[in-house]
């Protein structure tokens, strides 16, 4: 991965108000009339700041219309709340972005502007499964993927429409209710939220915030049945390691019957952070994921950085078969990993391949996977794959192998077969 600027690291965003919002999870129609910005709500022990997310709408520029919809909506704001993180969503989440996110974002007293940036605006496809209840609450939106900026409080944004080389009435409108979201994740907390502990299966490793072992320690009963073919247990930085507010997500947790594929991801939110920055980055993506966005949780099950650490995301247990929301069609019997950064253009670390590797390894193996085979599963419904069509995919793959997108990107995809044949030796094959 490249870049290591933090603050400097410029992007995003537009509309009006300067006050300091943070959503409560409430239905897209609920939030889209949100102007007004409320103080996220502390944890009873935890004095550090929680964070909040600023929902600016975006305006028509004058004069450029397209049968009856703008061509190109912005919003130029030099004195919203402090944020490091953001993105656009719009009403309907079945509505494609057709164009093209740019965002430009001021240091944070500093003064000094970023260069445009190019937001991702193709993120539908890291969404829950059609049909599901998570897809159908009612609070779900169109989304781009989030960008970190780093920390900021100054933005401008602009969407066009897409139509170059083409006639303005051949253009593909944009969606209604476009929105800027800036995202404050908050700070690192001090203490613990008793009730978010106790909300997670793994409250035998609570106390310390990631869990690790051996290939012999802290077996599960499924690992015990499974060896010799399950690799040792990474250490993972539990949700309560990168600080997650456990009041913001659903309660309760969502399983399929096992885990037979892992899909790998990026986050498309660049490569300027450092390894230090990752636990507000995991906020700031998973603050975004449920107020913004509308799912249930953050969608990935699990994170990796350009360092090799791994995060837990989505709440349910490590060990588990949790289902998330990462890729359309497929979040049944599957988990999804996402690395942090964009990798159309990119190497990934070698520490985060391995990262890939070593978990999978683990994860896979508590479920019989063989990360060098090959597995089957049920579509639920893509743009590759008509709903129930049973689809024979690497038992690693890439999210691209189930749904048309470039995610997680050439580079990394390059790298799944080397992921591949190490998770498998970590397995002992």
């Amino acid at each position: 991965m490249r870049g290591y600027l933090s603050s400097s690291v410029g992007v995003v965003c537009a509309t009006a108000l300067a006050l300091p919002l943070t959503l409560p999870v409430t239905p897209a129609s609920a939030l889209a009339r949100s102007a007004e910005a409320r103080p996220a709500k502390a944890a009873p022990s935890d004095p550090a700041a929680p964070g909040s997310t600023q929902s600016l709408p975006l305006a028509p520029r004058p004069g450029d219309r397209i049968l009856g919809s703008a061509a190109e909506q912005g919003l130029y704001r030099p004195d919203v709340h402090r944020f490091s993180l953001v993105g656009v969503v719009w009403d309907n989440p079945d509505t494609e972005l057709y164009g093209r996110v740019e965002v430009r974002t001021r240091e944070a007293g500093g003064g000094r502007w970023s260069g445009w940036q190019d937001v991702e605006t193709h993120n539908h496809e890291h969404a829950a499964d059609p049909g599901s209840a998570e897809r159908t609450s009612g609070r779900v939106r169109g989304s781009t993927a989030p960008l970190w900026v780093g920390d900021s409080d100054g933005v401008e944004v602009r969407v066009r429409a897409d139509g170059e080389g083409r006639a303005l009435d051949t253009r593909a409108p944009l969606p209604a209710g476009l929105r800027l979201e800036l995202v404050d994740p908050g700070t690192e907390p001090t203490a613990t939220d008793p009730e978010s502990e106790n909300a997670n299966p793994e409250s035998e490793n609570a106390n310390s915030g990631s869990e690790s072992g051996s290939e012999n320690a802290n077996l599960a009963p499924e690992e015990r049945r499974m060896k010799p073919y399950i690799g040792p247990r990474p250490k993972i930085i539990l949700r309560r390691g990168w600080g997650a507010d456990e009041s913001l997500r659903e309660r309760g947790f969502i399983y399929t019957k096992k885990v037979k594929a892992a899909f790998v991801h990026h986050t498309a939110s660049g490569n300027n952070y450092w390894c230090s920055q990752v636990p507000s980055i995991i906020r700031g993506i998973y603050r975004y994921h449920v107020l913004s966005s509308g799912w249930r949780d953050i969608g990935y099950n699990f994170l990796v950085d350009r360092c090799g650490n791994i995060y837990e995301g989505r709440a349910g247990g490590t060990a588990k078969p949790v289902m998330g929301a990462h890729t359309l069609g497929f979040n049944t019997d599957s988990m999804g990993i996402a690395v942090l950064g964009t990798f159309t253009g990119s190497k990934p670390s070698k520490s985060a391949v391995n990262a890939i590797a070593r978990l999978t390894a683990w994860k896979l193996g508590l479920f019989g996977g063989n990360p060098n085979g090959k597995t089957y599963l049920k579509s639920g419904g893509g743009n590759l794959y008509q709903k129930g069509k049973n689809v024979r995919l690497n038992v690693i793959s890439g999210h691209r192998d189930g749904f048309a997108t470039e995610c997680p990107g050439r580079l990394l995809y390059g790298q799944l077969g080397t992921a591949r044949k190490a998770a498998a030796k970590y397995q002992g094959r």
